[in-house]
């Protein structure tokens, strides 16, 4: 286990950090892509490809989910994941195997980063395609200050992209999050993380470096995976579930601001999986027990949580970060 979101078989993580905004990509290694769902808590969600993924919808699977900066800008980053993809050969084949077009399913969702250094650098179809590439070498130890979370901040402090991973029974589920949120990570009075009290205080002197203007945007983005094999509606709970890891580890969490958004991955093989477009009588069959479906969900929130707080942890110092945009708001 490396604590990262690779620790489920089948996954791949890619970045393209832009220094005040990036991406990053989480990357089926199946061609055939992964069972996913997805669930939107935040009031101000910029997404790509959620509808689709509602479980009453056609398509079951995805090929890779891009988290990035950018604000609503930033999802042009998946025009460029997905045509490399389909350059790849990868995708599902609306007109049968025996023709050439695939179509790669590519949600993604973004974080509001703009008032971070320019607002006018947000990431491009050609910064997905980087991501993706960076993916192949399978940058899994990648933390803090990379990719998606370049430019994000958490509360008064400066955010990133984090990571975890639970051991369930004889499954793993990982989480990777790009932690952006308008609310607090920590305790003002005692720097201490909500969602981890026995980790050392943050220094005082980094809580004081950022302070967002009262009505920023913001957001918590993540992917939550999962080598159980899941239902696309099974997906979709896990997906519920795990936001409460966001609750846990961010006051307050899910507010009209944030768009806080969370995909929700199964890796499970599938018999006879080949075009990424099955309906619900040709995918895996899921968990049957009701119980273990809870402890997936549970072990989802817990790695999201500690994913938040990996994020803020390993982040770079806050005064590497710009603020005169913040200061000019105010």
């Amino acid at each position: 286990m490396t604590g990262s979101i690779v620790d489920v078989p089948g996954l791949a993580v890619g970045h393209a950090s832009l220094g005040d905004t990036g991406v990053t990509v989480v990357r089926v290694t199946d061609p055939a892509g992964a069972v996913a769902s997805v669930d939107v808590r935040g009031g101000g969600p910029g997404t790509r490809e959620t509808d689709l993924l509602a479980p009453e919808n056609t398509v079951e699977r995805v090929h890779a989910v891009v988290l990035s900066g950018g604000s609503a800008f930033g999802l042009a980053a998946a025009d460029g994941v997905m045509r490399a993809l389909a350059e790849q050969q990868v995708g599902f084949a609306p007109l049968g195997e025996g023709h050439p077009a695939r179509v790669p399913i590519v949600p993604a969702a973004v974080i509001f980063d703009l008032a971070v250094g320019s607002a006018d650098h947000f990431p491009s179809p050609a910064d997905g395609r980087a991501a993706l590439a960076d993916s192949v070498d399978n940058h899994s130890d990648a933390r803090g200050s990379v990719g998606a979370g370049c430019g994000a901040s958490a509360g008064r402090l400066r955010g990133g992209f984090g990571q975890a991973a639970v051991t369930v029974g004889e499954h793993t589920v990982a989480a990777a999050v790009v932690a952006n949120p308008v609310g607090e990570v920590v305790d003002p009075m005692t720097g201490r993380f909500w969602a981890d009290e026995d980790r050392a205080p943050v220094d005082p002197a980094r809580m004081a470096l950022l302070h967002a203007p009262d009505g920023s945007l913001n957001t918590t983005i993540g992917v939550v995976a999962t080598d159980a094999p899941l239902t696309k509606a099974q997906a979709r709970r896990v997906a519920m579930v795990a936001h409460d890891g966001i609750a846990r580890a961010v006051r307050p969490a899910h507010s009209p601001l944030d768009g806080d958004t969370l995909f929700a991955l199964s890796t499970a093989p599938v018999a006879a999986a080949g075009t990424g477009v099955q309906h619900s009588s040709e995918h895996a069959a899921g968990t049957s027990d009701p119980v273990a479906l809870a402890r997936i969900g549970e072990a989802g929130a817990e790695a999201v949580a500690a994913a938040v707080v990996d994020a803020v942890a390993n982040a770079a110092p806050g005064d590497e970060l710009p603020v005169t945009a913040y200061e000019e708001l105010l």
